[in-house]
C-alpha cells in the first residue's frame, strides 16, 4: 500500500502535465501513488499518459469536463495513502519536496497539515512575491480571509483530515481551495517548512483566476457558508465579518457601475446580514 496519494486533475494541459508528472516521479520518497485524473481532456493527454510505464500512475478519465474539485474529489475517491498530496497540473515539485514533508507530518504529529514555500513563474520569469503573500505556519484564519495564503500544490495532509472536514466544494468554479483551506485553519494551526519545494507556473490564459475576474464574490461566499457552519469562536467571527463586509462592499460598487441584478441582490443581503453583526 502506497504511504502517499499524489492527485493531479489536468484538463487540456498535455505538456504542463507531462513535466509535473516528471517531478513527481523524480521524488526522493518512493512510497507513492499518482492519481491523474483527466477532467475530459481533447488533446492528447491521454496519448502521453499511456506512454507512461511508471507502475505508480493511475489515471481516470472524466466523461464531461466536470471541474478541479469533482476531478480532486475522484481523486481522493480512488486514493489508498495516509496521507493525501495535490499537485496543479501547471505546477512541479522539488525533488526532496514530499521526503522533507512526510517527515515533518511523523516528527510533529499533532500536525494534519503541512505546506511549503514556493518559487512563482509567469510567462517564463521568476515573479517577486509580496510581503502580503508571505507564507507561514501556526494560526492562519485570519490572514486566511483576506487571500489565499496555501496553494494545493504545496500542500500534503492526513487522510483522516479529509474525513473529518470533507473534500472540495464541487459548486465552486474557482476559490474552491480557499474554501477549503478556511474550513481547516478556523479548526487547526497548519505545519510550515521554509524551504522552497514547489515551482508555480502562472500567467497562461486557462488559469481560473485568468477567467473568473470577480474572485472576491467566490470568497464572500465561502466566508458566509463558514460562518454558518457554527464552528467559529467569537474572535474569528468577528474577523471574518470585517472583511466580508469589507470585500461585499467593493463588490457592492463594482455591480453597480456594470449592472448585474442577480449577484447585486446576493451581495446586499450579505451586507443586510453582517453589518448588523458589527461590521
Amino acid at each position: 500500500m502506497p504511504l502517499v496519494s499524489v492527485i493531479i486533475p489536468s484538463h487540456n494541459r498535455r505538456d504542463f502535465l507531462e513535466c509535473a508528472l516528471e517531478s513527481v516521479f523524480k521524488q526522493s520518497f518512493k512510497n507513492l501513488e499518482v492519481i491523474v485524473v483527466d477532467d475530459a481532456s481533447s488533446d492528447d493527454t491521454q496519448g502521453m499518459l499511456q506512454q507512461m510505464t511508471d507502475p505508480r500512475l493511475i489515471t481516470i478519465k472524466n466523461s464531461k469536463n466536470a471541474g478541479v474539485s469533482y476531478s480532486r474529489n475522484k481523486g481522493i475517491e480512488a486514493s489508498r495513502g495516509d496521507y493525501i498530496a495535490f499537485l496543479d497540473s501547471d505546477d512541479q515539485w522539488q525533488k526532496r519536496k514530499l521526503e522533507k514533508q512526510i517527515a515533518f507530518l511523523e516528527s510533529f504529529p499533532h500536525f494534519d497539515l503541512v505546506h511549503c514555500n514556493e518559487k512563482w513563474i509567469r510567462n517564463g520569469s521568476h515573479l517577486n512575491q509580496k510581503k502580503i503573500h508571505r507564507k507561514e505556519g501556526g494560526d492562519l484564519f485570519k490572514r486566511s480571509l483576506s487571500l489565499c495564503l496555501i496553494a494545493p500544490s504545496a500542500v500534503v495532509m492526513k487522510r483522516q483530515l479529509l474525513d473529518e472536514i470533507g473534500g472540495f466544494r464541487e459548486s465552486y468554479p474557482v476559490c474552491e481551495d480557499y474554501e477549503m483551506w478556511l474550513r481547516i485553519t478556523s479548526q487547526r494551526e497548519v505545519g510550515f517548512i521554509e524551504d522552497i519545494l514547489v515551482i508555480k507556473h502562472g500567467g497562461h490564459q486557462d488559469q481560473l483566476s485568468m477567467r473568473f475576474k470577480a474572485m472576491d464574490y467566490w470568497r464572500v461566499k465561502a466566508m458566509d457558508e463558514v460562518f454558518q457552519s457554527n464552528r467559529l469562536n467569537k474572535q474569528q467571527k468577528s474577523d471574518l465579518t470585517e472583511v466580508l463586509v469589507k470585500k461585499a462592499l467593493v463588490l457592492k460598487a463594482g455591480y453597480q457601475k456594470y449592472p448585474n441584478a442577480r449577484d447585486l441582490a446576493y451581495i446586499e443581503s450579505l451586507l443586510q446580514k453582517y453589518q448588523k453583526c458589527g461590521g
